[in-house]
This record gives C-alpha cells, structure tokens and sequence, in this order.
C-alpha cells in the first residue's frame, strides 16, 4: 500500500471511529435525556413548578440527540466501508501475492483454478476485510460505553453493581461456549459444503457414465446431504446465537431496574431521582447496542476460521525469493537428485546434473517421463533442493529469483499484447524485435499492433506458443528453462525460432526439454518415467 493511501485509510478509519463514538453517545443521552424529561414532568405534576419548567430545552435535546444518532450512524458506514475497502485493495493483493509464493500452492498445483476452492477463498478474504468492520470497530465502542456507565452506576449507584457485573460474566461465559462451539460448527459447514460441492461438481461432469451404471442417484443423494449436514451445522449455531442473543437483550434492562432498585433502596426520592433514572435509561440504550454482540462474535469466527485456511496457504511462504543483481552463475550442479513430482512423490533413481552457460542441456524423454517436473525443481518451484553454483549454494527460492521458467502450455490473457509480453517497460522497438524472432510481428501487426486486446481463443496453439517464445525473448534471468519449446510449430518454423533463441541466450544457462536430442552442441540428459 503507498504512503498516500495507507495516511488516506487511517484518516478513514479514525473518522468512523468517531462517528461509531458520536453514534453510542448520542443514543444513550437520547433514552438518559427522555427519562430525565419523563421523570422530571412527573415530579412537577400538577404544581406550581409545572408552569415554571422549560420543556422546549429538553424536546430540543431530545430531537438533536436523536438525528445526532442518525447522522453519525450513518457517517460510520460511510467512512468505515470506505476504509475498510481502502485496506482491502492492499490486502488483497498481498494475500494473493503470499498465497501464489507459498509452497503449499505450488505442490497442490495451483488449485485455486478450481472454481469451488475460489469461491471459498474470495470468502475468506472478504471475512478478513471487513472483520475490523462488523467486529472491531463495534467492540470497542461497545467496550468504552460498558466503561463510562460502570463507572456512573459506582458513582451513583453502587448496589447496582452487583447484578450488572453478575450479568456480564453470565455474558462472557456463554461468549466463550458459543466461541468455541460456533468454531467447530462453522468448521464443519465449511468441510461439508466444500466436499458435497466437490462430490456434487464430479457426478456433474460424469452424468451419463453414471446413469448408465446406476449411481447417478446415489452419488446425488449423497452429495445433497452433505449440504444437508452443512445446514444442520449452521442451524446449531444459529440457535446458539439466538440463546446468546437472549442473554444480551436481558442486560439493558436488568442493568436499568438494578440502577433504580438500588437508588431506591438507598432512601432517595424525588429530584434525587433524576440522575439515577438518566443512568438506568442509558444502560437500556447500551443494551440496545449489545444486542449486535452475536453478530459481532460470528464476525470473529469467521475471521478466524479464514485467517486459519488461508494460513495453509501463507505460512510456509518462501521469503527469500531474491537474488543479488550480480549473480550470474556459470554452473548449476546437483550431484544426486531426487526427481518429484509436484505433489512431492520420488520419481526414478537420482540423477547428477551439471548444467553450464553456454552450453545448452537438453531433457529428452516420452510423454510422462517427469520433464517438466524436473525443469519446475531446476527452477525451485518443485521441492527445496540447493544446487551449488560455483562457491556458493543457491536455495530454491533464490532460483525461482534467476530462472525464467517457459512452459509449454501458454496462456493467453485477456489483455493487451504489451501486457501478456510481460516485459514491464521495456521500449516498443524491443518488444516488436522480440515478436519478429518469435516470427508473431505479422500476426500482432494485423490484430492491431501491442496495444490491440487480446484473448486465448483468438490463437491457435502454435501462435499461443510463440507469443511463450517471445517472452522468454524478452527475459533477463540468466537462468532459462525451456519447456518443449517448438510444441504446436511445424518442424522447420520451430528449429528456426530455437536456433534464435539458443543464440540470443549463448552466454546465460539454458535447459531445453523435448522428446528427441536434436541440438547440436547441447549435452542430453535421458529421462525415464
């Protein structure tokens, strides 16, 4: 987040703290200033000072208090939703920047592509924006009003105190079972409906074969009564919020009638009353407020369930994803490494690697013999093996710092062309000589030069694929994995575009994976499944 939006935010935040503030004061004075008013005519009755007392005075408070209450609840929102998506956009984007560096991604191979998983992330993500909002922020206003009238009844009536504080601790243990047992109930929905949706999503896609063998209906029935249990779950804690919510109601008036109680059984009558019924009557506005504290503590649940699944993500994040400038090794060497698949299973024997600038290594084997597994270890996004590179160790995560890792599946995003060249600033003339060795200079001149918008379906694969090559053109790293590079070309066009790129990266180290050893110069290295 820069400065200027992170100075923009606070200033948010205290704003509608302030409000949130103005808010609580103006309703308690509302219900304290109506009692007063109600008392104090009363006491008057019929008398003489009836005709010598202002009304006008205590209507105008009243009335003041009241669209005070209302303007500053509102201000609240207003500020605190504009801070809150304020922090949002900072987050979010650290959140996912850690998540897509974290370990756990990498070996569970990117499934946050799988729609259902998405979704709970984004819900997660929006539990942690807006916690501060629905929980934080109520919490403490809701604390420092509990203060001040605590103080007031001590003051004024210190019986009183007796019950209210009997009261709160009655509040806070049912808080905690129903912290406790919300968690495990929120826990649970969440596990259930991600695995009916899983199972829910398979019988979809296999419709036919499963009606032909008979299952359909059970693999269905079953499916639907997870999100049945799920349900359930989410019943449980409902009521527990209700009987939470039961307790919270209670307080404002058992905290009023203990106020007036104990002034009452202190001896003291009449005007002596006055203060004391402004008291009781703002602890019913105060309950009004904690009657919100359910909601409040499920926001904090689910805070902290989001907080626990996206740390599965986020704990393990590699930080030490860098690389000094000046380093540019000559060799990479492994003198026995074990090959892993990306869910981290041992594939084949340990191999010896030595791999040198300028002389490029090729990884030749058939389809699922674990090259590209092998190219994503060389590049430390497989495992956390060290090579050595000269008289140092480079980690994994240093690696993934040098390597520009090309793989064959290219993607192309909806976007520019300059952006899916992912080459930040580089100046045009660099990128369009970079098209014209990948031999895409008249395909992208004809769709509209690099600022044209662009998608995956307006390419074919072999295009898709060349749009890859220039990137990796484009690249700086001196660490270059090529990942079945000429894939979707025909033989020619795809010898001629690697002849350039071998060229182009002549002094840094490359490694080429293909299905036939067929660079002259470049070392082979035979993989076996």
């Amino acid at each position: 987040m820069s400065a200027a939006v992170q100075s923009s935010s606070r200033k948010s935040w205290r704003l509608a703290t302030g409000f949130a503030f103005a808010a609580l004061f103006c309703a308690i004075l509302l219900g304290g200033v109506s009692a007063w008013l109600l008392g104090s005519v009363a006491i008057a009755g019929l008398s003489a000072t009836a005709f010598t007392f202002n009304f006008h005075i205590a209507g105008a408070l009243i009335r003041f208090f009241a669209v005070g209450r209302t303007a500053a609840r509102y201000g609240e929102r207003l500020a605190g939703h504009k801070a809150a998506l304020a922090d949002q956009v900072a987050r979010r984007a650290e959140l996912f920047a850690a998540m897509a560096a974290a370990p756990a991604v990498r070996q569970a191979g990117w499934q946050l592509g799988d729609d259902s998983r998405l979704a709970d992330y984004l819900d997660d993500v929006e539990d942690l924006d807006f916690a501060r909002l629905r929980a934080g922020l109520p919490a403490l206003t809701l604390a420092c009003g509990l203060a001040v009238l605590i103080a007031g009844s001590a003051v004024l009536a210190p019986l009183s105190l007796l019950p209210i504080t009997f009261l709160l601790l009655a509040i806070l243990f049912a808080g905690n079972r129903v912290a406790r047992a919300g968690a495990m109930a929120w826990g649970e929905a969440r596990s259930l409906r991600r695995g009916g949706a899983s199972r829910l999503g398979a019988a979809m896609a296999s419709g036919v074969p499963l009606k032909a063998e008979g299952a359909w209906n059970r693999e269905c029935t079953e499916a639907l009564a997870a999100f049945s249990r799920a349900d359930g779950a989410l019943l449980s804690l409902r009521r527990m919020q209700a009987m939470f919510d039961m307790i919270g109601a209670a307080f404002g008036p058992v905290a009023g009638v203990s106020v007036m109680a104990a002034v009452w059984h202190a001896g003291r009558q009449g005007t002596d009353l006055l203060a004391p019924m402004l008291l009781a009557f703002s602890w019913l506005a105060l309950g009004e407020a904690m009657n919100g504290a359910s909601r409040m503590l499920v926001a904090v649940l689910r805070r902290n369930a989001a907080r626990a699944e996206i740390g599965q993500w986020t704990r393990a994040a590699d930080r030490s994803e860098f690389a000094p400038d000046n380093i540019k090794p000559g060799l990479l060497r492994h003198g026995a490494l074990q090959r892993r698949a990306p869910d981290g299973r041992s594939i084949g024997t340990p191999i010896s690697l030595l791999l040198a600038r300028g002389q490029p290594t090729v990884l030749v084997g058939a389809s699922g013999s674990g090259k590209t597994s092998l190219l994503k270890q060389i590049a430390g996004w497989i495992g956390d093996d060290a090579f050595a590179a000269g008289d140092r160790i480079l980690s994994a995560g240093e690696r993934r710092a040098l390597a520009s890792l090309v793989l064959h599946d290219a993607v192309v995003l909806e976007d520019t062309v300059r952006a899916n060249l992912f080459a930040g600033d580089v100046p045009d003339a660099a990128l369009w000589r970079a098209l014209e060795a990948a031999e895409m200079d008249g395909r992208i001149r004809d769709a509209g030069g690099l600022d044209s918008w662009v998608r995956q379906d307006r390419f074919s694969l072999g295009e898709a694929q060349r749009i890859n090559l220039a990137r990796a053109w484009l690249s700086s790293r001196p660490l270059v994995l090529l990942d079945e590079p000429t894939e979707h070309l025909d033989e020619a066009q795809g010898e001629r575009i690697l002849e350039r790129l071998l060229a182009r990266f002549s002094d840094r180290i490359v490694v080429v994976s293909t299905h036939h050893a067929s660079l002259h110069g470049a070392s082979a290295i035979e993989l076996r499944p």
